[in-house]
């Protein structure tokens, strides 16, 4: 195999095994305050920007099988937003589950890559802009999301009534959002800048 070959796999195996310890400690939470912050979405941030969009959309997936198969065999109250398989009374997920899980994930790793490409600034400042813009973004998508797919069960969930599902969601984004940016940022940058030392930038061309 060529260099380039092994090295990209190499960062994969790597970033795989980030994101599973991650989700499976935690370090894939950070409390901050009344809130816990997630930093799930660091290492695909940084995958897109190393190894490119097509990479990056695959550690993408990577965080959203870690979410599905947590929400599945680790079920919460909220789990239905990211697992079909979750039932409790009348409170359940379904197809949309699957579309939360991993399609915000793999256009977090996709859309990181191609904004380090196209974006006309210096490789810092690139790193900075598409961590947070994305992770917002995902953010975004992720919570919009239950509130188009499931604002009823959310609501039973936590139990409230249907009418307060948007100041929760957009307390959420305003809180979690905003330290999950924060943290996206920094840690990005700072990876980012050690890791290129090493191995360079491996864009899929």
């Amino acid at each position: 195999m060529k260099s380039k070959d092994i090295k990209i796999l190499v960062l994969l195996a790597f970033f795989v095994a980030i994101e599973v310890i991650l989700a499976n400690t935690p370090l894939g939470y950070v409390p901050i305050g009344a809130i816990n912050a997630t930093t799930l979405h660091i290492p695909v941030i940084i995958a897109g920007i190393l190894l490119g969009k097509k990479y990056g959309a695959l550690i993408g997936f990577v965080f959203g099988l870690t979410s599905f198969m947590k929400a599945t065999f680790q079920p919460g109250i909220t789990s239905f937003i990211f697992s079909p398989f979750y039932s409790v009374g009348e409170i359940h997920g379904n197809f949309f589950s699957l579309v939360l899980a991993f399609g915000p994930r793999i256009l977090l790793g996709y859309m990181s890559g191609l904004m380090f490409e196209i974006l006309p600034l210096k490789a810092n400042l690139k790193v900075m802009v598409s961590a947070g813009f994305n992770t917002l973004l995902h953010t975004l998508l992720v919570m919009g999301g239950v509130y188009v797919f499931f604002a009823d069960e959310y609501a039973k969930a936590l139990n409230v009534s249907i009418n307060q599902i948007l100041v929760i969601i957009t307390t959420v984004i305003m809180t979690n959002g905003i330290a999950e940016i924060i943290i996206a940022v920094i840690a990005s940058l700072a990876v980012y800048r050690a890791c290129y030392k090493i191995v360079g930038r491996m864009i899929d061309r």
